[in-house]
């Protein structure tokens, strides 16, 4: 609930922020696109603490990855951003030091040239995220009954835990900055191929938000930075809103699947297994060109619990599909598609110590947590079922809300220290979402 109460807001924004406009709706344009780039931020504290010892600072670049929704109304931008942001490795002894974060941004921003095949947009974001700083070995276990009788690896530590679920988002974040882009025409298509940069600044306005195990990690969450990307736009010069466009739901999924085989090792091994079902919170961004479907879906799904009395675990799968398919029945504001969607998926398990130290105990103690991961290629087939409410009188968006089901097939090769997981990563789904769509 607090997760709802957080984003809930978002979507009242974009609604009130259309509202406003509606009566002057001479220029329109909505986007998706996705982006890569880099940034600096010099960890102090912990670059101090390694200094003592006569160590080497951390590197101080990370790189990010990100997707991002965009719509124009007149001279108004408002849009979203979901980006994972990594560092580069730094070593310790046999460990490996780095840290990643996410982040969630609602952006709001004015345009400084005309409706054309040229943008130039000044924006600020708010959000929240998440931050994970771990030191761990460079080779993880390979046999699964090794790993759980000595998982004492190293240590991991985490604000706004997203890998017990997307709702442990927290914390504000700020970005401000600008983003160029330029539109070709695709011959043939309505769509237009949208290729962009961004430059700006982020940063965590309040000191000490991002504090952990008695140091402050606050300048892992701020840094200017150079992004570049491309995308998919629908600009008003090449389409009408009836026939095409592109909107974006957040996402809640059940999916019928259980760790079985994996909870038969733990239990094995003396540790408590995960119960229930996995279920997810994610992002839907979907475009309709004449009843022909394509978007983006990312959500994370996540299991967690009590392992042992001083130990708690999570089992953590994020994906991201590429979506492509054809809406064959329409009737007034119902709406029926179907869908298929290849990509990405990644699994973690995480096994940790409720009782850590403060630094610099932590890195002289050190073997406190473990970690295994791996990744492949996923597929599914779905059903999409919506119904769009109108939400101005002259109808110029709509408030969507979805219902889909389908099937999740993990390719083979998913094994988490050498267990076969792919039956865990494959099994039926449900997913409802809410959303905007112009």
């Amino acid at each position: 609930m607090n997760y709802l109460k957080r984003i809930i807001p978002v979507f009242l924004t974009l609604a009130l922020a259309y509202s406003v406009q509606a009566q002057k709706l001479m220029e329109k344009r909505s986007s998706f696109y996705g982006f890569t780039g880099s940034s600096g931020a010099k960890i102090r504290q912990f670059n101090e603490l390694l200094s003592d010892r006569g160590l080497s600072p951390l590197r101080n670049r990370y790189r990010t990855y990100g997707l991002g929704y965009q719509t124009r109304v007149n001279d108004f931008v408002v849009g979203f951003e979901l980006t994972q942001h990594q560092s580069k490795t730094s070593e310790f002894d046999q460990f490996d030091i780095k840290y990643r974060t996410s982040r969630a941004l609602l952006n709001v921003g004015y345009s400084l040239t005309e409706e054309g095949k040229f943008q130039l947009i000044h924006y600020m974001s708010l959000g929240m995220g998440y931050m994970n700083f771990q030191m761990l070995p460079s080779e993880q276990e390979s046999d699964l009954n090794s790993f759980l009788q000595s998982p004492q690896r190293g240590f991991i530590l985490r604000k706004n835990d997203i890998q017990k679920g997307t709702n442990g988002f927290g914390d504000f974040l700020t970005e401000i900055g600008f983003q160029a882009s330029y539109d070709f025409d695709l011959p043939g298509r309505k769509e237009s191929l949208e290729i962009l940069a961004k430059v700006g600044y982020s940063f965590s306005p309040f000191e000490g938000s991002w504090s952990m195990n008695g140091l402050a990690f606050d300048n892992a969450q701020a840094g200017a930075f150079v992004r570049v990307g491309a995308g998919i736009s629908l600009p008003d010069r090449n389409f009408f809103y009836k026939d095409a466009t592109i909107g974006i739901s957040l996402i809640r999924g059940i999916h019928f699947s259980s760790p079985d085989k994996f909870n038969a090792v733990l239990e094995e091994n003396g540790y408590q297994p995960l119960q229930g079902k996995p279920s997810n919170w994610g992002l839907r961004i979907l475009g309709e060109t004449d009843g022909m479907l394509y978007g983006v879906d990312v959500f994370n799904l996540a299991m967690d619990g009590r392992a042992s009395n001083s130990q708690t675990h999570s089992l953590n799968s994020l994906r991201v599909y590429g979506n492509g398919g054809y809406k064959f029945f329409q009737y007034k504001n119902f709406a029926i598609g179907a869908m298929a969607g290849l990509g990405f998926g990644n699994l973690r398990y995480t096994l940790s110590a409720n009782e850590k130290p403060d630094f610099p105990e932590l890195v002289e103690q050190r073997y406190f947590d473990g970690y295994l991961k791996t990744a492949g290629l996923m597929a599914k087939p779905e059903i999409l079922f919506e119904y769009g409410i109108p939400m101005t009188e002259r109808k110029f968006f709509d408030l969507v809300i979805t219902a889909s089901g389908g099937y999740e097939a993990g390719f083979p090769g998913y094994k988490l220290g050498g267990l076969p997981m792919t039956d865990y990563m494959s099994a039926p789904f449900l997913t409802f979402g809410i959303g905007l769509r112009p």
